[in-house]
């Protein structure tokens, strides 16, 4: 990471996250527009708003991402599957999904391989990009490096650290054991309580190429503050 960066090189690291169970019309437009203004990579949003901010990023190059599963993963696998088929219908340019934890923490990695490999493999016919929220918090270390191996096998475009809803987010440590163990083909998405430019700055040292935050707008204007001393 250079020393000195700009908030376009910087805004185009983040999925520009609204996920609130509350949300209306008025947050989602707010959230596109701030988007579209910043340059964000996506915006990312519950998978029902999908079509909804297609239309407000019709001339836009931002993405739409859909969350699917969204945030526990206890959906079975052909409601995964529907799920982010309907979202890719409704205009989804990227899927983000919540593994089944507890098949992660049941060690059912053969399970865990096949819903990678038949979410993967939708977004792929319809060149779509596919993320993996591993939700790092419930997971031990032996199990997060199992899991990005997998992804290493499988081939999704990111893996991710958090939904943002768990006890905790993003880790320093859980993003480097991803970026050492999941492969030079698969990324880093590093999401969960990413508020201020050092934290983020941090999680793109370790590896990280994409950064889920709903605090955008203050990380770049605390980058904008720090250039102008």
């Amino acid at each position: 990471m250079p020393n000195t960066l700009d908030a376009k090189t910087l805004a185009a690291y983040f999925d520009h996250t609204y996920l609130k169970p509350y949300g209306m019309d008025e947050d989602l437009i707010r959230l596109c527009k701030e988007a579209d203004q910043i340059g964000a990579a996506m915006v990312a949003i519950n998978s029902q708003w999908t079509s909804f901010c297609k239309k407000q990023l019709a001339n836009s190059p931002v993405h739409v991402g859909a969350a699917i599963s969204f945030p526990l993963g206890q959906s079975d696998l052909d409601t995964k599957c529907f799920e982010t088929a309907k979202a890719i219908e409704n205009g989804a340019d990227e899927i983000d999904y919540v593994i089944h934890i507890g098949k992660a923490k049941m060690h059912d990695w053969d399970y865990l391989e096949e819903e990678m490999r038949r979410i993967v493999k939708i977004c792929r016919e319809n060149h779509v990009l596919c993320k993996v929220i591993f939700e790092n918090c419930y997971l031990e270390s032996e199990e997060i490096k199992q899991l990005a191996c997998i992804a290493a096998k499988v081939g999704p475009d990111f893996i991710k650290t958090s939904t943002g809803f768990g006890p905790s987010g993003a880790v320093l440590e859980d993003v480097r054991l991803m970026k050492e163990n999941c492969g030079p083909n698969v990324q880093v998405k590093a999401a969960g309580g990413i508020r201020d430019l050092d934290t983020c700055l941090a999680m793109i040292d370790a590896g990280a190429t994409r950064i889920g935050t709903s605090s955008s707008l203050k990380i770049l204007e605390e980058l904008k503050v720090r250039n102008q001393k």
